[in-house]
């Protein structure tokens, strides 16, 4: 059946964009060997090889699958060894153990993706009627959306990978001039908010995951809210002041999780004494000069630079800054009603922002349709919002209602903070 001229021209739109998500996928992956997609550092990491595979399995089982007529899964076992965390398509192979599958090969993986690519371009170009558009398009995009999300995850695996090998390789090397050492941080100012009742949550037609919905009204009262994010320079004030020693500064758990893992400073920060800075390559070492603090970053061990928004930060660790500071973490409404305030900078693309709320479900939320059910509304419970977005998110994929979540331990992600407080 030919689709109408509206929907051809949206089918046609739509398989451009899912070429250009799926080629970003594997430009990601391409600086890393085969040896470094199969590592799995920690459980709650995965290997890249299982990110590429299990974005693939996504669009094969929850669009194919049931979409496309006459479909032939590229390998049956793969729904075993892809699926993530959805109950009802099944058993799965162990989180934690991701990184045993030294088996498919990395060529296998894309081929599962060459496989699936074409049978979804296929799909889009006519091979179902318009009466079937409207379930179709929905699961494209928000497969997509989903794959964006594993971009990032991509990142951030690696890089913890990468920060566990005591040559502290790069990802990519810097293309670059060598970063700078601010001399001074510009200061921070505070923005006054008015608070009262602003409507909060997604609106519009584009595209939003079910956790951004429904809209709704948020009583705030009267805050201030900083102009920038806490940068580095700013957080060695609070190294340098003891901050890490000082209990009085901490939630419990947090402290708790201080002992228990000897945190003393940002999850990547290295201390100039730190042995691991001699293994580095020479030019790192040409780079490092002999004296402050370095940080680990996609790009290899590099001076810290002290106006560069402090990064791989715990929700404990924010919030202890937060306290030292004589402030508190903005709730997830104050920040998503300031982030048009005059004068508010930094507010995405830098680092994913802690926020002082807790992952609960909005007023009226319900979950998306069938298997994508699973998708959000099950991990509202133990978890803290993020908002804004990283250097390390794609282009495109953040807006103001964007609701990142992560427990509280969380620090292998690119997150920091913003600084509020009462008026």
């Amino acid at each position: 059946m030919t689709l109408s001229r509206p929907i051809a021209q949206a089918a046609s739109a739509l398989r451009d964009r899912f070429r250009d998500v799926r080629a970003t996928s594997l430009a990601l992956a391409a600086p890393l060997s085969a040896e470094d997609q199969c590592i799995q550092s920690m459980p709650d990491a995965s290997p890249t090889k299982w990110h590429l595979a299990h974005t693939t399995w996504f669009f094969e089982t929850v669009l194919l699958q049931p979409h496309a007529e006459g479909y032939q899964p590229f390998d049956p076992r793969f729904h075993y060894l892809f699926n993530s965390y959805y109950e009802a398509l099944g058993p799965r192979h162990p989180r934690p153990q991701r990184g045993l599958l030294t088996r498919p090969s990395v060529d296998e993986v894309h081929a599962y993706r060459r496989h699936v690519d074409e049978a979804v371009l296929a799909l889009l170009e006519g091979g179902v009627g318009e009466q079937d558009w409207a379930a179709i398009e929905p699961i494209v995009t928000l497969g997509l959306n989903h794959e964006q999300q594993h971009q990032e995850l991509l990142l951030t695996d690696i890089l913890h990978a990468l920060s566990c090998n005591p040559l502290l390789p790069a990802y990519k090397p810097a293309s670059g001039p060598a970063l700078r050492l601010a001399a001074v941080p510009s200061p921070m100012r505070w923005l006054p908010q008015h608070g009262g009742i602003a409507e909060v949550g997604h609106a519009g037609q584009d595209f939003s995951f079910d956790n951004e919905t429904p809209r709704h009204k948020a009583l705030l009262q009267p805050y201030a809210i900083a102009d920038r994010l806490v940068n580095c320079g700013d957080y060695a004030q609070f190294i340098a002041d003891g901050g890490y020693q000082r209990a009085e500064l901490w939630l419990s758990d947090g402290w708790a999780a201080v002992q228990a893992n000897g945190w003393r400073h940002p999850a990547y920060w290295l201390a100039s004494d730190d042995p691991r800075l001699g293994l580095g390559s020479q030019q790192q070492q040409q780079q490092q000069g002999s004296t402050g603090w370095h940080v680990f970053g996609l790009h290899g061990v590099r001076p810290m630079e002290a106006d560069a928004p402090v990064s791989q930060l715990s929700f404990y660790e924010a919030a202890a800054y937060a306290e030292w500071a004589s402030a508190r973490l903005p709730t997830e409404f104050e920040w998503e009603a300031a982030f048009d305030a005059p004068g508010i900078t930094q507010m995405t693309g830098h680092v994913w922002q802690w926020t002082r709320s807790s992952y609960d479900p909005y007023p009226g939320f319900r979950p998306m349709p069938g298997i994508a059910a699973e998708y959000n509304g099950k991990f509202m419970v133990g978890q803290l919002v993020l908002r804004g977005g990283s250097v390390a998110t794609p282009a495109g994929h953040s807006r103001p209602s964007y609701r990142n979540f992560f427990p509280p331990a969380a620090r292998w992600q690119f997150t920091g903070l913003r600084l509020a407080k009462d008026l």
